[in-house]
């Protein structure tokens, strides 16, 4: 009886340190990514249109993957700046060097990207739930921007089951193409932000570094990013309508880190007092 007892306590050994089924795994941090400048609020500065102002007083700028060129990348890592690499991983954009990789298939409807104008449509969505067409071409882009010298990343379009995308993606698709994504950010050793996405801020917090979002004040959403702030990840906000005065004190309480810009998103930026 005494080794029918030490066997059984093996196995219920072992079963309570194997995963249950269906329990989410959280992500691989193996590969540690270096703390954020300036402690959990660094400066930033996003621009991906226009002539690059190399000078804009900023720890952290937020640059165009593919029109960032390696040499202008290595003179600002000279300067002490952190780069992340904004680049479209759940959008189509025609004017990108592999969009002929993109089949028919996976293309939805006409959808925004930052950048541009409201009201001009750039890109298409994509079916995200086609994870074997898109990782391919969204794990080259991550090693282009990891190949200038990009320390972090912030793909673009991670929201499209809110939107008119073509496609019935369900709240569970996107969950699953979001931790896709931030994995496959690590295995090319850049740390992953999140785009937006504010229903799902919660859920996704830990497989995510930081985060960026467009007009959490106008739309009245910042208490819901306070998941990242409160783990002590940075979250740069931005917002295009108003003033400085009229929502920094708003994002400043909750911890962000906030800019006023055009949509456009070139050089111009206003600044929210630290």
């Amino acid at each position: 009886m005494s080794g029918v007892r030490r066997a059984a306590g093996l196995v219920l050994a072992v079963a309570l340190l194997l995963p249950a089924q269906g329990c989410r795994l959280l992500p691989d941090r193996s590969t540690p990514v270096p703390p954020w400048p300036g402690g959990s609020t660094p400066s930033w500065q996003w621009q991906v249109s226009g002539q690059l102002d190399p000078t804009v007083d900023a720890q952290v700028y937020v640059l165009d993957g593919f029109r960032t060129s390696l040499e202008t990348a290595r003179r600002l890592r000279a300067d002490g700046r952190r780069l992340v690499c904004h680049v479209e991983v759940g959008i189509h954009q025609e004017s990108r060097q592999d969009a002929g990789r993109f089949p028919a298939v996976v293309l939805g409807a006409p959808a925004r990207v930052p950048g541009q104008p409201s009201g001009t449509p750039r890109g298409r969505w994509l079916d995200i739930r086609q994870w074997s067409v898109l990782e391919p071409i969204i794990a080259d882009r991550f090693r282009l921007c990891r190949g200038k010298g990009f320390v972090a990343v912030l793909p673009v379009g991670m929201d499209g089951y809110q939107q008119r995308s073509g496609f019935p993606l369900t709240f569970d698709d996107q969950l699953t193409f979001n931790r896709r994504v931030a994995e496959l950010a690590r295995q090319a050793h850049l740390a992953p932000g999140l785009a937006n996405d504010i229903d799902q801020v919660l859920a996704l917090e830990p497989y995510f570094d930081f985060a960026v979002n467009e007009e959490c004040v106008r739309r009245t959403e910042c208490a819901r990013l306070v998941p990242f702030t409160q783990a002590g990840k940075p979250v740069f906000h931005v917002e295009y309508q108003g003033s400085t005065a009229e929502f920094c004190t708003t994002s400043v309480g909750y911890g962000l880190t906030s800019i006023r810009k055009d949509r456009d998103l070139g050089v111009r930026r206003d600044v929210c007092p630290p």
